[in-house]
């Protein structure tokens, strides 16, 4: 629709209201509509890259701790001797000299736990090694497995 007014005339002139007046229509069109100032998104941008840059430093913080274990391990072999014995030799790498704690669970044919050893691997000893464990079962073991290694700083096996 046109503006039937001749170019040159104000609105203030020819109908007698103000220019605050467009301003609080403008206000009021603003806040039916959701329309926000440039000042709210600029806190909002900058809140949401805050936000964004603590989970970022936070995921770098945590996947380069949890990629450097102290101590990590793993099973070479192990070998059935008796119903009531399994042997395991397994590999214990270590970053520092740190003493290190190895669990070890024979399990059964029906997957169920029949015998449990931990093993200490001493902090003067070769920080790479490999060491034979003895695990004494209730019954016949099928397989002997490795939970894992820790420390007294890092609980969680590796």
């Amino acid at each position: 629709m046109t503006d039937p007014r001749p170019a040159g005339t104000s609105t203030s002139s020819s109908t007698g209201t103000s220019a605050g007046t467009d301003a609080g229509t403008s206000a009021a069109l603003d806040a039916r509509y959701g329309r926000t100032g440039p000042s709210r998104r600029v806190l909002l941008i900058a809140g949401v890259a805050v936000v964004a840059v603590i989970g970022l430093v936070w995921l770098m913080w945590a996947a380069f701790i949890s990629s450097n274990p102290p101590v990590s391990s793993r099973l070479i072999g192990f070998k059935i001797e008796s119903a009531t014995s399994a042997s395991a030799t397994i590999q214990v790498d270590r970053s520092k000299s740190v003493e290190a704690q190895c669990r070890l669970q024979a399990k059964a044919a029906d997957f169920s736990i029949v015998g449990e050893v931990t093993v200490t691997v001493s902090p003067d000893s070769p920080r790479q090694q490999t060491v034979d464990a003895k695990v004494t079962t209730q019954r016949a073991a099928t397989a002997v497995v490795l939970v894992g290694c820790t420390t007294a700083d890092a609980h969680r096996p590796n």
